[in-house]
């Protein structure tokens, strides 16, 4: 019985009337399946689109925030940089030779970051390189001490917006001398 061949009665359940028939109605069939294939592709194509954009959408949101914890901790640096002068000079901090207001939007200047090149007493050149500094490293950074007998305040702000507008975040350090 090796050549004999298994044949499936056509009364089989799985089987449904009519199917094997003619190869007519198989054709009908298959004619109508054609432009619903194609719209399953474009439904699958929109919800990608849809799920892509969200990611995008997310990545831009982290880079954000990322950028702001980075200018944070570089206002957190430049704010220690200048109290730790303040202790080297402790009586001229101590007679308010540090105390300074916020300036409206300082410039850089890369020749400044050199203690050689600026003049002036000691205070007046910690200021003035901390100033550049925090203009150099924050988007339009400044910054202001007041110095109230033995408490150093150190503000430091900058620009958060990322569309050109002029949006201070303000950073605040009280500390001892």
């Amino acid at each position: 019985s090796r050549g004999a061949e298994k044949t499936v009665p056509l009364s089989s359940p799985w089987l449904k009337p009519g199917w094997l028939s003619s190869d007519n109605s198989r054709q009908n069939f298959m004619k109508k399946q054609n432009g619903f294939t194609l719209l399953e592709v474009l439904i699958a194509m929109v919800v990608l689109s849809v799920g892509l954009l969200a990611m995008a959408s997310l990545q831009i949101m982290a880079w954000r925030s990322n950028l702001g914890a980075l200018l944070r901790s570089q206002a957190t640096n430049l704010s220690y940089f200048i109290i730790d002068s303040m202790r080297v000079n402790q009586q001229a901090a101590i007679n308010g030779n540090y105390n300074n207001t916020l300036t409206p939007l300082p410039t850089c200047n890369a020749s400044a970051d050199n203690p050689l090149a600026l003049t002036g007493t000691i205070a007046e050149q910690d200021v003035a390189a901390w100033r550049n500094m925090l203009a150099c490293t924050l988007p339009q950074g400044t910054g202001s001490v007041t110095v109230n007998g033995n408490t150093v305040t150190i503000t430091v702000q900058w620009n958060t917006s990322h569309d050109g507008s002029l949006t201070m975040a303000p950073f605040t350090m009280v500390t001892n001398l």
